[in-house]
């Protein structure tokens, strides 16, 4: 029987050949297949969280000159970038013709100056508060240094007495910037008075042919020209604007970010500004985070609750000088950062219940790790338990990678 069996067999080798070649071919379909994955390292490397929007620098102290009294300006012979000292003419303003100055409106332009001069006591005073606190800042600072020496205090109280000696001196200068713009009111409100008291001057010197004298508008702080309002000669009122002045010297930087973003931000909190310009990142600290927000519409139309971050350059002033009102920087604001930190892709995590997971290749199959995540940036995570440093995680797993699937890596 069975050599009847055998006999077509060996008479149809072709046949034979057809039925294994059909048999294998079954087998490796219903065979399970390796998926193709991408597999990256766990490594160990420096971590940095940031909160990155750009902003814009601005001078600090900016001074808005305007017209003292009514009268005609001159032509303006001062162009935006014209340095300027304290105390030069930059401009004169012809008066108009005077009037009676009958007892109210002498009551009103000694209340001026009245007022003038209480505001000028008011700057000196806080003036004389500024240095007081940058006095109490500078003791504080040296108080801690030895104890940092010795391990007393952390490394972090002592940057921010640092932080705080450079902000109580920036508090200082603008309250000195501040007594001499209120010096120079008082000035200009005595000199309207005193213009005002001289009945019916303009029209004797008229009458006898001279001209009617210019009244003198200066600057109140060395700096430069920073915008010019009017260029012509005509008549302005009291309180035109006339010129802006300022010190480009003395810059800060102003960052709106998101409300959510900026209960994230601390002041003293480290700043890096990139794209500015320069070969190297500046460096800055958060001075003031603003306490009012405002509506800004994006650029793909959607309202968005903005506030204003104002930072402080921390970097050489050489670095820094080529920059001016007004220039575009982007800002990253330093969350957290560490050095040494066991970090996998973004990508490479899952949802899993209610964690994270990742498959990690062992021996060829893809094995479902549970994790423990830490800090994330958007682009790596940090893993603080689950996986190992150099082992393998699948990056962007698809829906066919699955616990104990075969996988073979792409090239």
């Amino acid at each position: 029987m069975s050599k009847l069996m055998t006999m077509p067999v060996r008479k149809h080798p072709v046949i034979t050949a057809i039925s294994a070649l059909i048999s294998v071919l079954l087998i490796w379909g219903f065979w399970p297949q390796s998926v193709f994955v991408e597999a990256i390292e766990a490594k160990r490397a420096p971590l940095t969280i940031t909160i990155e929007e750009e902003g814009r620098t601005r001078v600090v102290d900016r001074y808005i000159i305007s017209a003292p009294v009514d009268g005609v300006a001159c032509r303006q012979q001062m162009d935006v970038g014209d340095e300027v000292k304290r105390g030069q003419v930059l401009l004169g303003i012809t008066p108009m013709e005077s009037q009676i100055l009958d007892p109210r409106t002498r009551a009103q332009t000694e209340a001026q100056v009245a007022a003038a001069e209480s505001a000028l006591h008011a700057a000196e005073q806080q003036a004389e508060a500024a240095q007081a606190a940058a006095k109490l800042a500078v003791i504080e600072l040296e108080r801690l240094k030895p104890l940092l020496d010795k391990g007393v205090v952390s490394t972090d109280a002592y940057d921010k007495a640092a932080t705080q000696v450079e902000t109580s001196a920036a508090a200082q200068r603008s309250a000195d910037f501040q007594v001499e713009v209120a010096r120079y009111e008082l000035e200009a409100a005595k000199t309207v008075l005193e213009y005002r008291s001289a009945i019916g001057t303009e029209d004797r010197l008229a009458a006898q042919g001279e001209p009617a004298e210019r009244i003198p508008v200066t600057s109140p702080v060395d700096g430069r020209v920073l915008k010019v309002t009017r260029e012509c000669e005509g008549p302005v009122r009291t309180g035109d604007m006339l010129i802006e002045v300022g010190d480009p010297k003395v810059l800060e930087v102003e960052v709106d970010v998101l409300s959510a973003d900026a209960v994230k931000i601390k002041p003293g909190m480290k700043v890096v500004f990139e794209r500015w310009g320069g070969e190297q990142p500046l460096e800055g600290v958060v001075r003031l985070i603003e306490p009012v927000g405002f509506m800004k519409v994006s650029a793909l139309g959607v309202e968005e609750q903005r506030v204003l971050i104002i930072s402080d350059f921390t970097s050489p002033a050489e670095d820094w000088q080529r920059v001016g009102d007004g220039y575009r920087v982007e800002a990253k604001f330093i969350l957290w950062h560490e050095d040494d930190v066991l970090q996998v892709p973004a990508s490479s995590l899952f949802r899993y219940k209610d964690g994270w997971a990742v498959f990690v290749v062992n021996n060829h199959h893809a094995e479902r790790r549970v994790v423990k995540v830490g800090q994330r940036n958007g682009l790596v995570a940090q893993i603080e338990e689950g996986i190992s440093e150099g082992e393998l995680v699948v990056n962007h797993p698809s829906d066919e990678v699955d616990d104990g699937r075969r996988v073979k890596l792409r090239l």
